[in-house]
């Protein structure tokens, strides 16, 4: 591939909700930009973009894909990403990357709420955007209920560029609205024809409002235009790409993606109309004189670029995906990683085509290429030489809340396991694992149940290791509510030297119900030896790791050691261990045991309608609603408490009230008394489990 300046490089992210078309149109502009002989198709598994295992058998993106393609003298970096919301965080990253977007819509479905998440995210990152109607040869698909649907939506920006021409219920051309003319497909060939009746009248509600933008891009326009005088062509399209640059217009058009119609046209459209990374601006810090560097994609500043995403696949190794921010990345040039502290030779530069690297010689500011095996790089990663060391801002990834616990089905696996989901979490940023050491489980947390589901498919097929997903242990904790006054003695003789140990405690809530346990002892006359005062909070210490009530942690419990005896012989550091461990489980359980359950503050974002429902349902989660915010765009946040085993499930149950529309995020607040119900079913499952295994715990 050739290398391309600056101003020869569009960056664009195919965005849009799953199935409405992206990877067919991403496969039709590979096909007509030459990279590929024949169109693959999703069904086939054989497209460029969905080259994964999981995502053939699936028949859907799971991760985002590059395509860089050559039209027109202009290098086009197509990012195709996933349509699927428990894949956001690839979205998340290619839009960090991207410097426009198409927005693909299902001309039959219309506006889907993967639009609406699309329409945000461009919203979010101010990025310029094409919205593409596909399906277009569907008997059914309406261009102009897209369009109605989507100025109703956003308001008059949106301008159709194109009309389709149908005949006979077929999608056979369309009606270019800049340059008022009619076009026809032959085969592949496109010739003129002559403007449908049908569409004259809508060819001129499209041409006035694309004039009215053309004259409000300089006061000379305008004068022009209420002087009746007509704009060439040319000054209309350099208008129109100011329009489309600073977001004062977004153009609409549409095509057939199996039948390659339309999409010449698309291309066409972005290399006239999207900006190239030159138009861009985007600032780092400079660390050794920590000032704002503006490295806006020049290509005479130093180098840098940061890493937008990492590829770590068994089969073709680890790539790090990365966007030259300033200057000109050259093979064997040293690179200093700002983040990890370390300079790295970079070796050789590759630009991929889905899972197929092409080797280049350099990379222009602006523009998206790979770097292999560079060891220590993470995804977010800063890159620049040590002379100049720039940082940029992390882009944000949306964080994780659905989890489950994992166990190997061969223990001999674990550490495999524990590398190849290392491995995972270095691909995929909103992949999280968590130690649970307190309830000795290990948590996988993704975006939803899919996302999980496909991690443990990926770590069976790709590193031959196996786990299954079970619910995980909720983080109980047991405290204690009233005083106990009891008394243990340890005694045991079996020749030679015996045991004795014996100790008389109190058992009291601490003072600070977040500390584990509060030890003292008052006793005197030397009843029971200083030497052996240790050993007895050590048998407190071990006692508070699993409670007496249902095993689980102990918390704010203050004990009190007053009085006890010793012999001289057989008293020992392990005899009053012993005697206090049992003293403590006497007198906890003696001393009102409660169970405490994790309360977590939840906030709930959800269009104004589906707020009665959100509500009616935290309340079956044992849920307290504690209040509602209105935000832009008509939605509301309800903010609540909720026990953490109301959660379980709730990222499907949301999405399914809300059709995906509504999100959530939750944080632990504090621990409460759990109600005698969830209490006893706790205590009966510990005592199942002791009656099964015949052993405690």
């Amino acid at each position: 591939m050739n290398v391309y300046t600056t101003d020869k490089i569009r960056n664009v992210v195919l965005l849009g909700h799953g199935g409405s078309g992206k990877t067919s149109l991403a496969e039709a502009m590979a096909y007509l930009s030459g990279i590929t002989s024949r169109m693959g198709k999703v069904s086939d598994g054989n497209t460029v973009s969905d080259y994964s295992k999981e995502e053939q058998k699936r028949q859907f993106s799971i991760n985002t894909s590059v395509i860089p393609i050559e039209w027109d003298g202009v290098k086009i970096n197509i990012l195709d990403t996933p349509g699927y919301f428990d894949f956001v965080g690839e979205v998340e990253e290619a839009v960090s990357a991207a410097g426009a977007a198409i927005i693909v819509v299902n001309g039959k479905a219309g506006i889907e709420v993967g639009t609406l998440k699309a329409w945000e995210l461009c919203e979010k990152y101010k990025l310029p955007r094409i919205v593409y109607v596909s399906n277009m040869d569907v008997d059914n698909a309406s261009f102009r209920q897209v369009v109605e649907d989507m100025t109703n939506l956003f308001g008059k920006k949106m301008a159709p560029f194109n009309l389709p021409i149908r005949e006979d219920e077929k999608f056979v051309g369309y009606v270019n609205v800049v340059s008022e003319t009619g076009n026809r497909w032959q085969g592949k060939e496109v010739v003129s024809c002559e403007i449908p009746e049908y569409n004259k009248a809508n060819l001129q509600i499209c041409r006035d409002t694309l004039m009215e933008a053309v004259a409000e891009t300089s006061e000379e326009m305008m004068e022009r235009y209420f002087g009746g005088e007509t704009f060439s062509e040319a000054e209309i399209r350099a208008a129109l790409r100011t329009n489309v640059c600073d977001c004062s217009i977004f153009p609409m058009t549409m095509g057939s993606n199996t039948l390659c119609q339309g999409v010449y046209t698309l291309l066409d459209d972005i290399v006239k109309y999207m900006p190239s990374p030159e138009n861009r601006e985007v600032k780092g810090i400079n660390m050794k004189t920590s000032e704002m560097y503006h490295a806006d994609y020049d290509f005479s500043k130093a180098k840098s670029a940061y890493i937008w995403k990492t590829i770590v696949d068994p089969f073709i190794g680890k790539y790090s995906l990365i966007k030259v921010n300033s200057g000109v990345l050259k093979a064997d040039d040293l690179i200093y990683n700002v983040d990890r502290d370390i300079e790295e030779k970079i070796g050789k530069i590759y630009v991929l085509q889905g899972n197929k690297p092409i080797e280049v010689s350099e990379l222009h500011a602006g523009d998206i290429g790979a770097l292999a095996k560079l060891t220590a790089a993470r995804t977010g990663n800063s890159l620049s030489t040590k002379a100049t060391t720039i940082k940029f801002g992390k882009f944000e990834i949306s964080t994780p809340y659905t989890y489950m616990r994992y166990k190997p089905k061969n223990k001999a696996d674990v550490d495999k396991i524990s590398q190849a989901l290392q491995k995972i979490t270095h691909e995929d940023q909103t992949v999280k694992v968590v130690n649970d050491s307190e309830n000795r489980q290990l948590l996988l947390y993704g975006m939803g149940d899919q996302h999980l589901e496909i991690i443990v498919s990926r770590l069976l097929n790709e590193y031959k290791v196996e786990v299954e997903l079970t619910t995980p242990k909720i983080a109980y904790k047991e405290t204690i509510k009233k005083t106990s006054d009891v008394e243990y003695k340890y005694k045991k003789q079996s020749g030679g030297h015996g045991q004795y140990g014996h100790v008389k405690m109190r058992f009291m809530p601490a003072s600070d119900p977040e500390v584990q346990y509060e030890f003292e002892q008052e006793v005197v006359g030397g009843a029971v030896p200083k030497n052996f005062f240790p050993a007895v909070e050590k048998g407190i210490q071990d006692s508070v790791v699993k409670g007496p009530l249902a095993a689980y942690p102990v918390v704010g419990v203050k004990a009190v050691l007053y009085d006890g005896s010793y012999h001289p012989v057989d008293s020992s550091e392990m005899a009053f261990k012993t005697a206090a461990i049992q003293a403590f489980k006497k007198g906890f359980m003696e001393a009102h045991p409660v169970l405490l359950e994790p309360i977590m503050s939840l906030k709930v974002t959800v269009p104004d309608s589906y707020t009665g429902d959100i509500m009616g349902d935290l309340n079956k989660r044992r849920g307290r609603v504690l209040g509602m915010n209105p935000i832009q765009g008509g939605k509301q946040i309800i903010e609540a408490d909720i026990p953490m085993s109301g959660l379980f499930g709730y990222c499907t149950d949301l999405r399914s009230m809300t059709g995906g529309r509504g999100e959530y995020m939750y944080e632990f607040a504090r621990y409460e008394q759990a109600p005698s119900d969830v209490q006893e079913k706790e205590v009966a499952a510990r005592a199942a489990k002791v009656a099964e295994n015949n052993v405690e715990d």
